[in-house]
């Protein structure tokens, strides 16, 4: 039974995230640029725990909820600024490539130095060690996985999906006209 709460717990984070985003980016696809980078760090909280022996339990779902929104927050940098290139004029793979160039050194910084501050909790000794050791190991090894992975990935699933969302805009700009136009004649 605990099994299945933690899939509903991840799906209601991933869920209430997605939904964030889309009010942010005004766009139900921007998103998923965003929600598709997170599988790397949750695959490497997993890498981690199975390579040191630890197991999964309530402190390593603990940290995989926040490697979603410590994750999330890097894949967020680079989509909004490469969104705010891409409304400045430039095309999308080129807001993709200022986007990913101007936070890269950010990300790594605050990435590393949190992980850093990890290393205390997945060395732990004493009282509570196992506890420690378990919630510290599995927020290292997926921010460590998921940023390595997440500087790569980012970039190209904000190309991907930003184009998508270009495509679709142009259709919706299209029916939106003729409606602003007849709210223009009727002003004069």
């Amino acid at each position: 039974a605990q099994g299945k709460q933690a899939i509903w717990v991840f799906l209601i984070c991933l869920g209430f995230v997605y939904l964030v985003l889309a009010a942010q980016y005004e766009s139900f696809i921007l998103p998923l640029s965003v929600i598709l980078s997170l599988p790397a760090g949750i695959f490497g909280a997993f890498l981690l725990l199975k390579l040191t022996g630890l197991e999964n339990n309530i402190y390593a779902q603990v940290a995989m909820v926040m490697l979603i929104g410590l994750l999330g927050k890097n894949a967020v940098l680079i989509v909004e600024f490469a969104i705010q290139r891409h409304a400045a004029g430039k095309s999308v793979l080129e807001a993709a490539m200022e986007g990913s160039k101007a936070r890269f050194r950010p990300i790594l910084m605050t990435s590393f130095a949190f992980i850093a501050g990890l290393l205390p909790l997945a060395f732990a000794t004493g009282p509570g060690k196992i506890g420690n050791r378990t919630i510290g190991t599995a927020a290292a090894g997926g921010m460590l996985i998921g940023t390595i992975c997440g500087v790569f990935v980012i970039p190209g699933l904000y190309y991907i999906f930003a184009k998508i969302a270009e495509k679709h805009k142009l259709v919706k700009h299209e029916e939106e006209n003729p409606l602003t136009e007849e709210i223009d004649n009727n002003h004069v």
